[in-house]
């Protein structure tokens, strides 16, 4: 409550702040949420409503239930994509009466560089993997997205993406196509999640490194549920 006010008397109006999803689902998989960690940001909600601040609640801030990361290899298994899910669909109908700013995952492409952080993968793993993990977490963002859309008519929902943007060293071509590409590879999530649909440029490179997506026509479907908005961080 005293961060709170300090941040009140600072003049700021609009507070970023995330719900661990281990506080609500401890392990991923249980079949009831904890109630202790609902009412926790019940308390949280009413403290920013007392100093007149506008919350934007992320659902994911690199907190992923531990228990999901052991047994079922983080987000490399598609059975977490329900689970994440359920989770969204009970925070939405805690919060959606007086919460109508939301972000799904923090820095969604982090798994690019931080596999365990971003996606409860061991550190080193292969690329086949890594990307089924992705995703599947843009799947199940999508999936959050549109419950949000559904349960709160009036929310505006967005992603939040790592944007580690990369200069070319020179203005010779080669450096400029280099840089293009490497960028692309975060750039991707945007595309996904604001298009709908993966970029021509990533199912390309997905062939050029021998990996194949098991992509369903449920999961087509599901992307084509885009993002009210982009956010990201800049390094």
């Amino acid at each position: 409550p005293e961060d709170i006010a300090l941040f009140a008397e600072m003049g700021f109006t609009t507070l970023r702040l995330s719900i661990a999803w281990t506080r609500v689902f401890p392990n991923g998989d249980d079949a009831e949420p904890n109630e202790a960690g609902l009412a926790h940001y019940d308390k949280l909600l009413d403290e920013l409503e007392e100093h007149g601040i506008t919350p934007l609640l992320t659902l994911s801030h690199y907190e992923m239930p531990f228990h999901l990361a052991k047994e079922y290899q983080g987000w490399a298994s598609r059975d977490v994509i329900p689970m994440f899910e359920k989770y969204a669909r009970t925070v939405f109908a805690r919060y959606g009466h007086r919460v109508k700013h939301w972000l799904t995952f923090n820095e969604i492409n982090v798994t690019l560089h931080q596999p365990f952080t971003g996606a409860g993968l061991p550190r080193e793993i292969d690329e086949q993997t890594r990307y089924q993990a992705i995703h599947h977490q843009l799947v199940a963002s999508a999936k959050a997205v549109k419950a949000c859309h559904e349960m709160i008519p009036d929310a505006k929902i967005g992603n939040m993406i790592l944007g580690a943007v990369l200069y070319p060293y020179t203005c010779h071509p080669s450096d400029v196509m280099k840089t293009l590409q490497q960028n692309r590879e975060w750039l991707m999530f945007g595309d996904i999640q604001a298009r709908g649909y993966y970029p021509t440029y990533m199912t390309r490179k997905f062939k050029e490194l021998g990996i194949e997506i098991d992509i369903t026509e449920e999961d087509k479907e599901a992307l084509k549920e885009t993002i009210d908005f982009v956010s990201f961080s800049y390094y």
